[in-house]
């Protein structure tokens, strides 16, 4: 049940029924008067159509002439000789209808695609903003026409009212309540149904919308299918429908209009700046910062530009909002075409995240501002080259060394998640030093009893470090002696340099994943073997991490050896 203090949806809907001429002939009609366009010559937009190249969109003066839709080229030709034929182009008719799209989002966030001709903007809320609901539909219309388009344009409570007095009534605006009258008198068409319905209500008699609202709908049902009154109650509101928007509405937004349009960048920033001062507050009272920001740049000519940018942290700062949106336009400085210039420009916060206010620094200025930090050079980067370009390594639980780790875009990465595997904290690295005081000096590294890092900034490096920081990756194959073959290698010989071992810990057993060898194993998944980790300290105090792979006399007969990483 509807919430009597909410607000009633309200519905614009917008016809452009010539559009594939309109995308023609605008770039003529923004530089004409009213008056040229009634002399412009007759216009038809042809497609293949049952094996013969028919009209599909055809202007007022083709219309006048006496062309229908659906007619033939040569027909039509036939009938004028001097008729302007251009082929279709859906695919830019499209694009067009997508430009306009986001050229309305200056009334509301909430814009639909409404077919291949139309659109949907739901204004509920808005028109206070522009003078009234007549203000605003004549405010659309008239910028529509002086961009070059032919529009007709309804306002009401419903998505279905809206589209039928659009496209088969007079327009204008209806009031709450008044659908039922206002609509009475147009065809059937107008209630979205399909043709077949409509040619089989006109067979009937059953010719205008108003004659079906004393019949009883159980036979109409029967006879028709449940489309037809489903469509009914939703024109009238008894059923509910709501438009799907090419985009969400954003959690903030800001904007400033101009009398005078502007056209300079550093206008734009100063603006910007502004905006996000605003932006700020608002996301100051909502205890959250900011994640993905957009600044949206609306032409006279109707033409819209976006800039999108990202931060690895929730953020509310003016100045780095702004900063971020410099570096989005110092990667392509003719990236900004002001045509005209802008008349309106919006800030919007499309994403945000928890964010508690935090103590300012106490310095000269009176500002939080610190120097660079991680966060700030994530996000300029990304603003530049893109967040999904900007990674870092994520730690993976998985067993395998050179498996256990992951590029992820550093923006998406939380602290929460790097606990890397190898930094044993606390009470870990205390029983492990414990273990390591009954073990033998030639299989124990004197110098790890004593390293702990105890630093708050530095908690997750805590502890021993059991693995080298970087892999080499694949492992390189070395030449081991043992003195027996499960037990530590005596020496070996790396890159033509032969290394006496001094001191060994190990072995580390890592068996092969349980999939290796499954018949339903994943592609990328390769036959393994038992790997045993050693820590390796040679007589100059050099450290390695090597691996023996298989086991002896059960995997492989001459077990390899391999070296995978060092320690600094």
């Amino acid at each position: 049940m509807r919430d009597e203090h909410l607000p009633r949806q309200r519905i614009l809907s917008l016809w452009i029924a010539d559009l594939p001429c309109d995308r023609i002939l605008r770039r003529l009609r923004v530089n004409s008067t009213p008056s040229a366009r009634q002399v412009e010559p007759p216009l038809v937009v042809l497609d293949k159509i049952r094996n013969a190249r028919r009209i599909v969109s055809l202007n007022e003066t083709a219309r006048a002439c006496g062309l229908r839709l659906g007619e033939t080229e040569a027909d039509a030709r036939a009938r004028i000789p001097h008729l302007l034929c251009e082929d279709a182009e859906p695919d830019k008719d499209a694009a067009l209808l997508r430009t306009l799209a986001d050229w309305c989002a200056r009334y509301t966030p909430l814009v639909a695609l409404d077919g291949k001709d139309g659109l949907f903007l739901d204004i509920t809320g808005c028109a206070h903003l522009f003078g009234g609901e007549d203000a605003l539909l004549k405010d659309v219309l008239m910028r529509l026409d002086r961009q070059g388009f032919c529009v007709a344009g309804a306002i009401a409570g419903t998505v279905g009212a809206a589209w039928g007095m659009a496209r088969f009534g007079s327009g204008g605006v209806l009031k709450d309540g008044g659908e039922r009258e206002a609509l009475a008198s147009l065809p059937l068409a107008a209630l979205r149904i399909s043709p077949e319905a409509v040619s089989g209500l006109n067979q009937v008699g059953l010719k205008t919308i108003g004659q079906l609202y004393e019949r009883p709908r159980a036979p109409l049902t029967n006879r028709f299918g449940p489309e037809l009154i489903l469509r009914l109650d939703q024109t009238f509101g008894a059923q509910g429908e709501a438009i799907s928007p090419r985009f969400e509405a954003p959690l903030i937004s800001a904007e400033r209009r101009f009398f005078d349009p502007i056209s300079r960048v550093d206008d734009v920033k100063a603006v910007a700046l502004s905006l996000a001062g605003q932006v700020s507050k608002a996301l100051e009272r909502r205890v959250e910062g900011g994640r993905m920001f957009e600044l949206t740049l609306f032409r006279v000519d109707g033409a819209v530009q976006k800039f999108k940018v990202g931060t690895s942290s929730p953020l509310r700062a003016p100045k780095r909002i702004l900063r971020l949106f410099a570096e989005k336009l110092k990667a392509d400085e003719s990236v900004v075409d002001a045509g005209f210039g802008f008349d309106l420009v919006r800030l919007d916060v499309l994403m945000a995240d928890k964010a508690p206010a935090v103590q300012d620094t106490l310095n000269a200025a009176g500002t939080a501002e610190t120097g660079a930090s991680l966060e700030d050079l994530v996000d300029r980067l990304g603003a530049r080259l893109g967040l999904e370009r900007i990674t870092r390594l994520l730690p993976i639980d998985r067993h395998i060394p050179e498996s256990q780790t992951g590029f992820v875009p550093a923006a998406l990465a939380h602290e929460e998640a790097l606990a890397w595997s190898g930094f044993l904290g606390g009470a870990a690295a205390a029983v492990l030093r414990r273990e390591q005081t009954a073990v033998s000096p030639q299989f124990t590294f004197a110098e790890d009893s004593t390293q702990t890092y105890d630093t708050e900034n530095t908690r997750w490096h805590t502890g021993l470090m059991t693995r080298p920081l970087r892999l080499i990756d694949p492992a390189e194959e070395v030449e081991a002696l043992a003195m027996v073959p499960d037990g530590p290698p005596l020496r070996f010989r790396w890159r033509r340099g032969l290394y006496q071992v001094a001191r060994s810990e190990g072995p580390e057993r890592i068996a092969p994943p349980w999939w290796i060898g499954a018949a339903d194993r994943p592609s990328e998944a390769k036959e393994g073997v038992t790997r045993d980790y050693f820590r390796i300290e040679d007589t100059d105090g050099r450290r390695f991490w090597l691996y023996r792979e298989g086991l002896y006399e059960r995997e492989t007969a001459r077990p390899r050896w391999y070296l995978q990483g060092l320690f600094a």
